[in-house]
């Protein structure tokens, strides 16, 4: 299994309406063993979380399933990230 930085900054028209689905995805992700750590910025620009998965794809497709992306209030960016 691989891990996935997942950034996701706030766009202009971010609404709080999306926390509380976002944060019950991130509930669910990591019920299922596949969320490592999340948390949020101070400055409220936005936040990030630590994904395990197989592949990039099945990260793209956890990630787009994500409130914060279906919702189109934040930009999520993904990376494989190689730590130690």
């Amino acid at each position: 299994m691989k891990r996935y930085l997942v950034m996701a900054m706030r766009k202009p028209n971010f609404s709080d309406e999306v926390i509380a689905p976002h944060l019950a995805f991130l509930d669910e992700l990591r019920a299922a063993g596949q969320l490592e750590m999340t948390g949020g910025f101070s400055d409220k620009s936005g936040g990030a979380y630590v994904l395990k998965a197989d592949s990039q794809e099945e990260a793209q497709a956890i990630v787009h399933r994500d409130p914060l992306t279906t919702y189109g209030s934040s930009t999520l960016t993904i990376y494989e990230w190689n730590t130690r």
